[in-house]
């Protein structure tokens, strides 16, 4: 068993975790627009179920307004169908040309529900974080048992692993507190 190879790899496996969950918090409705919100919606694309910005550039209108301007004229019904089916809680308004969609403010309750989300998928990553640990040290533990590494180098790559995974858990935290705080913003 190569120690490198085997913390590369757990390494690797936690920095894609990071990287989803980036995306999840980026495509998670604060109280500001950003074009990340519309990443999930699917539009009607002569049948086939595309990402908005697939079929539509989107910009942003500070403070809280998206625009979107379909490439295909064609598509500003199901556009605004779209939009109007997710959980956005917004209501597209369209002028023929471009789609504006108004990000209302959050209510208390909503945030308070946000939050709460948030919590759970923060969780829901660590555990991921956890789960790679755990098959990095089983690893180890059974190169140990078949005499290919010694004790003092098991021992050594799980505090390794463990760190790593402390690493990548802070990271979790770090990133869940700001997206609480920008939810929290007013």
């Amino acid at each position: 068993m190569d120690e490198k190879t085997l913390m590369t790899q757990v390494e690797n496996r936690m920095k894609k975790v990071i990287e989803a969950y980036k995306k999840d918090l980026a495509s998670m409705r604060a109280g500001r627009a950003t074009p990340a919100l519309l990443e999930r919606v699917m539009v009607d694309y002569y049948g086939v179920p595309t990402p908005i910005n697939q079929v539509a550039s989107i910009g942003v209108a500070p403070p809280r307004t998206l625009v979107i301007q379909p490439w295909d004229k064609n598509l500003m019904g199901n556009i605004e169908k779209a939009i109007q089916k997710s959980d956005l809680g917004a209501m597209p308004v369209s002028d023929g040309t471009v789609i504006r969609v108004t990000i209302p403010p959050l209510s208390g309750d909503r945030r308070q529900e946000l939050i709460k989300s948030l919590k759970k998928d923060a969780e829901a990553q660590k555990v991921h974080i956890r789960n790679i640990r755990r098959s990095a040290i089983d690893e180890i533990r059974q190169a140990e048992k078949d005499k290919e590494i010694s004790e003092d180098q098991s021992r050594r790559m799980q505090e390794k692993v463990q760190k790593l995974t402390d690493e990548y858990i802070k990271i979790v935290d770090e990133m869940t507190s700001a997206k609480e705080a920008e939810v929290m913003e007013v």
